[in-house]
């Protein structure tokens, strides 16, 4: 399972959505990932925020009409069956899936607080849509022991690794670093002593980046980033110098 597939199932947990099967799938996950508790986390609280919110007040005439309308042609996944769930190939109804992407969690929790507490809590709804990388990023900065530091990759480029030992994560956001070719990928490593853990891939849009490291940070563990082959090094170990590499000490 990849993150983007967790924080689908962290989503749909927040609104209590899961089947019994995905449950387990969620479970399972977070156990071989801790560091995408913050997903998790994020959602949860922000949907109990939206059960805490302010008293209720009168929405606009037609929100709620209107936000119905867009959850019934937002994409959820597979035709279901008259039972709700996916046949496979033969005709056999499948095991129950996730149908909670993230984007309809926004839509369902939108509907909750405009019929449950009003609309002045509306503003919690834009936090639902950040992706994990953001999320982290916000933690690490509201974090007593944030830390961050800059280097200069070349020809105008530059990135910035920001890190706090108490929030146990790092992300780095880079600013003018080239993309590469479909045979190619950026990828990060946090490397302890002698020993470079894998942490991750990622992919510049425009130039930029907001990524965050897989696994949890020690301080003194120095960011790096190689470029490898699609997919990720085939030894779990870099096959290039480091393009970049910043210190946490």
């Amino acid at each position: 399972m990849n993150e983007s597939e967790f924080a689908e199932l962290a989503a749909g947990r927040a609104l209590h959505a899961l089947s019994d099967a995905d449950e387990r799938r969620y479970a399972d996950a977070l156990a071989a990932h801790p560091e995408w508790a913050a997903i998790a986390e994020h959602d949860a609280e922000t949907a109990a925020l939206l059960a805490d919110g302010s008293p209720a007040v009168a929405p606009p005439a037609g929100v709620r009409d209107a936000l119905l309308a867009r959850i019934a042609v937002t994409p959820q996944g597979e035709p279901t069956s008259p039972t709700g769930v996916a046949p496979d190939a033969g005709g056999a109804p499948a095991a129950p899936a996730s149908r909670w992407s993230r984007p309809l969690f926004a839509l369902a929790a939108s509907v909750v607080l405009i019929v449950g507490l009003g609309i002045t809590a509306a503003v919690a709804i834009a936090q639902l849509t950040q992706p994990a990388s953001v999320v982290a990023l916000e933690k690490i900065a509201a974090a007593p022991d944030a830390q961050q530091a800059t280097v200069e990759i070349g020809s105008g480029a530059e990135a910035t690794a920001h890190w706090s030992a108490s929030v146990g994560s790092a992300v780095l956001v880079t600013d003018g670093l080239a993309g590469l070719d479909e045979e190619q990928t950026y990828q990060l490593w946090l490397v302890r002593g002698d020993e470079a853990l894998p942490a991750g891939l990622f992919e510049t849009d425009g130039g930029t980046a907001t990524a965050l490291l897989d696994g949890a940070m020690h301080e003194g563990d120095v960011i790096a980033v190689t470029v490898e082959q699609a997919g990720g090094s085939p030894t779990g170990q870099p096959t290039t110098d480091p393009i970049i590499a910043i210190p946490t000490a």
